[in-house]
């Protein structure tokens, strides 16, 4: 079920389990979880993307085994706010994996998450190398905490205040 807004996702959400965050990219996805209090985003993993179905299997093998009641997929909206060929890509793809899984699916706006993620890297004096290797799961963890915050605030986040 895709959810039209990040309040009719917080409706849907049952309390005290996980969700998973997604920055859908062409060449990756970058993964990260959240705690059971929905309080903390941590970045996981990135998957390179192959096949639709192998990436989606993945995505769901990762919200199983984190008992995730949810996945938080970052829109990259153009800067205007209206949505380009990589917004209607990201659609399509929540799309997909809508009709393998019973699990909610939010949007959360993207917008800045990668330049965020990457200036915390370089802050953290992180190698050129590693970041490469991280920056989309980070990204990842950026666009979930972003919508854990928003969801905390419409008292969705399943036991925090």
């Amino acid at each position: 079920m895709i959810c039209g807004d990040i309040a009719a996702f917080a409706a849907a959400l049952p309390p005290m389990r996980a969700l998973v965050g997604l920055d859908f990219g062409d060449k990756t996805v970058g993964v990260a979880v959240s705690d059971r209090l929905r309080g903390v985003a941590t970045p996981l993993e990135t998957i390179r993307r192959t096949k639709f179905t192998a990436d989606a299997e993945r995505v769901l093998g990762i919200a199983a085994g984190r008992e995730a009641c949810g996945l938080v997929i970052g829109l990259p909206l153009n800067m205007d706010g209206s949505e380009g060929p990589r917004a209607q890509s990201t659609r399509a793809f929540a799309r997909n994996l809508s009709r393998l899984t019973d699990l909610p699916i939010g949007f959360w706006d993207e917008r800045l998450s990668t330049v965020a993620a990457e200036r915390a890297l370089l802050e953290a004096d992180t190698s050129r190398a590693r970041r490469k290797e991280v920056i989309d799961a980070v990204a990842a963890g950026y666009i979930l905490q972003g919508a854990l915050d928003r969801l905390a605030h419409l008292g969705g986040s399943g036991g925090r205040s």
